[in-house]
């Protein structure tokens, strides 16, 4: 918008209606959801301030007295999605109600294929992302360290769980554009992997392979690559592996 205001602004510090005047026709929890069902139907690049403004049935222009920005308008999504955590009350054992967030961020990430290219700092202070920290740092109570250390944990484990899924889903996306199944594609990769490993080049390779064939239970990569991450954080852990 041109008449737009060249200085940073916080979409949630904007009132959602003015003091006067007649009450919107929109909600942001309306303008989010329109956005959201488009993201999830089309992926992220679907969504633009005409597509959501159809999808409400509303004019583009008016559309930017509820979201100024596109940039606001993913806010709001993430904001929606957040709010799909589930909340519980901490068990006392912060390892695993940390890999339980985990799982569950894993989960939400897949039921919304476009949510890992807006896992950004930017977006991390909408009040359902306020409230899932809050409560990450709630279930990390009985570690004793300060909170920007446990800052820091929540912030590596969303990494790792942000970094996994964008490997599954740009797989699976691969595996949908391939003529043919992702079996096939594996059995001739596989031989031919064995071929140049058999010929003597590669004696590490072939070592490795020779303590585990595979196949790979990715499932049990992502919950060793989420226990390395907390045992950096965990005392006791730590003390048992330098030892």
């Amino acid at each position: 918008m041109a008449d737009r205001a060249a200085v940073p602004e916080v979409i949630w510090a904007r009132p959602e209606r003015a003091g006067r005047g007649p009450k919107p026709a929109y909600s942001r929890a309306d303008i989010a959801a329109a956005a959201v069902r488009i993201a999830d139907g089309g992926g992220l690049d679907a969504v633009s301030m005409r597509h959501v403004a159809a999808e409400l049935g509303c004019g583009t222009m008016s559309l930017y007295n509820y979201v100024p920005r596109k940039e606001d308008l993913y806010e709001l999504m993430v904001d929606a999605v957040s709010g799909e955590h589930e909340e519980w009350e901490p068990s006392g054992d912060w390892r695993a109600d940390m890999i339980r967030v985990a799982h569950q961020t894993r989960t939400l990430m897949h039921r919304h294929p476009w949510l890992p290219r807006l896992m950004s700092p930017v977006y991390g202070f909408s009040p359902n992302a306020l409230r899932y920290l809050e409560h990450c740092l709630a279930c990390l109570d009985p570690v004793e360290a300060t909170y920007g250390t446990k800052m820091q944990l929540v912030g590596l484990l969303n990494g790792v769980v942000t970094m996994y899924v964008t490997n599954e889903l740009a797989t699976a996306e691969r595996s949908r554009s391939l003529p043919w199944s992702e079996e096939q594609e594996n059995a001739v990769r596989i031989a031919y992997l064995g071929s140049q490993i058999a010929g003597g080049a590669y004696p590490r390779m072939a070592a490795a392979f020779m303590e585990d064939p595979g196949p790979i239970d990715l499932d049990a990569v992502f919950d060793m690559a989420l226990r390395k991450v907390l045992d950096a954080f965990d005392p006791e852990r730590g003390q048992s592996n330098a030892n």
